[in-house]
């Protein structure tokens, strides 16, 4: 096998034991899994049953901006005489408007929501309530909460908190303002309510605001309009009002003017209609009183130059008129614009497209400031090409009226020469000529008028809106949100998240030691075995025959023993641990009854001379000990005993407490105890102090061929651990390895358990620590 297939062996071992870790660290904890998910799925069902749903619906529209070119754009733009240009931003705009939203809220009378009342909380009674409350004035409503009223369909009557009765289709005066009761057009009979109805009023404006956040456009090849609404109806008739009420204003925008031009000719009209009238009964008159029937040649000569000239005359005073009345629009107030007067018959086609750009600047002005504020940059900007505009508007105004004047006063001229010629005729043929020429000049005017007004109508009913409807209004069958999966989905992995938050937050937070991965991420020394915590009457959980789950531990322990060098050769063994109650001095006295069972002569010694515990854990008495061997000058043999209760196990006691321990084991009699127990057993094993408080393992570990260094879980600190490779690279422990004591089971049940590492035991397959009846053993 090549070093390739190695490392990918490696990398998938690697892999599953990640996984196994994974494993190991949350399956002991699944009831808690269950209990969360069960939790979160019950929050999310009562969210969902209380949980208002949302209905979207979808409309479409096309907005024609400005077209140039090409025949038909050309043939509609000669039919109307007046155009507004369209900016697709700026009409978007004006759809999102607040205003336009006041006038959805009071055409479709939603300032007067309806509600029923339901045991938890009311809900919307927009298609179930069989009426509809419409205010004849609702800008001056005033805001009320839930008027409770009953409605007889027999007596067509609504009746309000219980007590006055009011028609329906009519406005009647009430304490809530003048209100009119209407049929609902979306009431179904079948889906009537024995529900308490009721309804509030609120302000129109502050109910379009809502809209309008709630309102979304996209802007594409068509204008996307999306509306959400509990009530589907509503929603769809939202937007379809929107559409219509938008329309609406686009044509009335673009009649505005083409109205003003109608009502201009007319005024005309009428007055050379009477003009016409009073010439004609003059020349009536005078014919008749005068006999002045037939005109000379020379006369009709006179008369068609002299007319000619006196149209051109009418002509000039009615384009000065023009001009006067399109100056005085131009010089008012910009603030206070009014109606372009119409240019008809101007001859400069450069004011006409001057004075056409200068009022479509303004009404584009006049649509900004309702959307924006008068401090915005493309308002001001607009209002300045107004202001730049109007001096060249005025000059063009002030060379025309310049040019009439002057031609006037040579036409004038003229026909101061022509009438030189009615000296020569007879003075009854002058007055009717003069008659005439007043005649036919006003009925050239009239008819050029009339000829301009039946194009201004042709215009006016050509007229079309810029915008087309692409789709109706239509809203989605089934709500929209919240949705039922995906709220499941979140409920379910929240309480997955929230699971493994726990377990983590459990392991992060805590300062102990609970998993062997720790142990060996924290320190270099090897990790020798593991022993479980169990409940026990006696410290002593090794006896002969024993099938008990931490039996077997201390076997495998035991077993493990050679790879640190023990042997006949190599026998002595320190215990110490890092502070009290890390469980040494039960690993030392079981791992000792464990190696007797085996046959071998083992001798325990209690060698903690601050705080020993083995002649309890014994549960023996010796008067002599250690401390007499250091101090009083004992023999060995004199100070070991025999252990009645276990073969082949010898135990020396610690003696009386001295007041200079650590002093007594440096002053070398205790090497010769050692040396003497080497000698004359088997196995010797050493309990000593921890050494994280005093110095005597330190001592004894360089007389020993090996340390065991007892850490327990979820009690020793880890920042111990992280200390001690640190502190024993000067003042080292001989041989070390670690042994993981009071391993506990995890998870709810505590059926199993594991630590991180790679695995879960579980006690089953070795029993609970029960062994013919009799209870377990518990370690300290």
């Amino acid at each position: 096998m090549n070093e390739s297939e190695n490392g990918h062996i490696e990398l998938e071992e690697k892999e599953v034991n990640y996984i196994q870790q994974i494993v190991a660290k949350f399956l002991p904890y699944w009831p808690l899994l269950i209990l969360f998910v069960l939790l979160s799925l019950s929050a999310a069902y009562v969210y969902l049953r209380y949980a208002t749903p949302m209905y979207e619906a979808n409309a479409s529209i096309i907005i024609k901006e400005d077209r140039r070119g090409g025949n038909d754009a050309q043939t509609m733009e000669a039919l109307n005489l007046i155009t507004s240009q369209k900016n697709l931003e700026n009409e978007l705009r004006i759809i999102k408007s607040r205003s336009m939203m006041e006038e959805v809220v009071k055409e479709l009378h939603l300032y007067a929501p309806i509600s029923q009342k339901g045991k938890v909380k009311s809900s919307d009674a927009y298609i179930v309530s069989p009426i509809v409350v419409e205010l004849k004035n609702p800008d001056s409503l005033v805001e009320t909460n839930e008027v409770d009223f009953n409605y007889d369909k027999n007596t067509q009557t609504v009746t309000l908190v219980g007590k006055e009765k009011y028609p329906i289709n009519e406005f009647v005066k009430t304490p809530y303002g003048v209100l009119r009761f209407t049929p609902n057009k979306y009431f179904n009979q079948f889906r009537e309510t024995d529900k308490q109805l009721s309804f509030s009023l609120v302000n129109p404006s502050t109910l379009a605001i809502m809209i309008a956040k709630g309102l979304v456009i996209n802007a594409g090849a068509s204008v996307d309009l999306s509306y959400k609404d509990a009530i589907p109806q509503r929603a769809i008739s939202i937007l379809n009002s929107l559409i219509t009420i938008y329309e609406k204003g686009s044509l009335e925008e673009k009649n505005v003017l083409t109205r003003n031009t109608l009502a201009f000719i007319n005024g005309q009209l009428e007055i050379l209609g009477k003009d016409l009238d009073s010439i004609e009964t003059g020349i009536q008159q005078y014919k008749s009183g005068k006999n002045a029937v037939n005109i000379g040649s020379q006369g009709n000569i006179y008369l068609g130059k002299v007319s000619e000239n006196d149209q051109k005359l009418g002509d000039i005073s009615n384009q000065v008129a023009i001009l006067n009345e399109v100056e005085k629009y131009v010089t008012q107030n910009a603030e206070k614009s009014g109606i372009l007067p119409s240019t008809l018959g101007v001859a400069d086609p450069a004011l006409s497209d001057l004075t056409t750009k200068l009022y479509t600047s303004e009404l584009e002005l006049a649509k900004l400031k309702k959307t924006m504020g008068e401090n915005n940059p493309r308002v001001i900007t607009l209002s300045e090409e107004i202001r730049s505009m109007k001096p060249a508007v005025l000059e063009n105004i002030r060379n025309q009226k310049s040019n009439l004047y002057a031609t006037r006063q040579g036409l004038h001229s003229t026909n101061s020469g022509l009438n030189s010629m009615l000296l020569s005729l007879p003075k009854k043929e002058q007055e009717l000529l003069d008659i005439s020429r007043q005649q036919q000049t006003k009925d050239n005017l009239y008819q050029f008028l009339l000829q301009k007004k039946q194009e201004s109508e042709l215009s006016f009913a050509s007229t079309t809106s810029n915008s087309r409807i692409l789709d109706a209004a239509i809203a989605s069958k089934d709500p929209v949100s919240p949705k039922k999966k995906l709220i499941y989905l979140i409920a379910f992995a929240g309480a997955f998240g929230l699971f493994v938050g726990v377990i983590f937050a459990k392991d992060f937070l805590s300062n102990k030691v609970r998993y062997r991965d720790e142990l060996e991420k924290m320190t270099s020394i090897p990790i020798l075995g593991e022993v479980a915590y169990t409940k026990s009457d006696s410290p002593l959980v090794i006896e002969k025959g024993s099938r008990s789950f931490v039996a077997e531990e201390f076997r495998k322990l035991r077993i493990s023993l050679s790879f640190l060098g023990i042997g006949p050769e190599h026998k002595k063994i320190l215990l110490t641990s890092s502070i009290s109650g890390e469980g040494k001095s039960f690993i030392a006295a079981n791992l000792a009854v464990s190696i007797s069972l085996t046959g071998k002569k083992v001798i325990l010694v209690d060698l903690d001379l601050n705080k020993p515990t083995q002649a309890k854990i014994l549960n023996v008495h010796f008067e002599t000990g250690v401390s007499d061997f250091l101090q009083s000058g004992k023999r060995p043999d004199e100070i070991i005993n025999k252990i009645e209760t276990q073969e082949n196990l010898y135990f020396i006691d610690t003696g009386s407490l001295p007041e200079n321990p650590t002093e007594l084991l440096v002053g070398g009699k205790i090497n010769s105890l050692i040396e003497y127990l080497d000698r004359n057993f088997d196995m010797v094993i050493i309990d000593t102090s921890p050494a994280e408080l005093v110095t005597d393992a330190l001592i004894l570990s360089g007389l020993c061929d090996a340390t065991l260094y007892v850490v327990r879980h979820n009690y020793t600190p880890k920042m111990l651990i992280k200390r001690i490779d640190n502190n024993y690279q000067i003042n080292p422990l001989f041989n070390p390895a670690i042994i993981f004591n009071g391993l506990k089971t995890r998870g709810v049940f505590k059926h199993s358990y594991g630590y991180g590492y790679n695995y879960v035991y579980d006690k089953s397959y070795y029993g609970d620590g029960r062994q013919n009846g009799k209870k377990g053993k518990k370690s300290v």
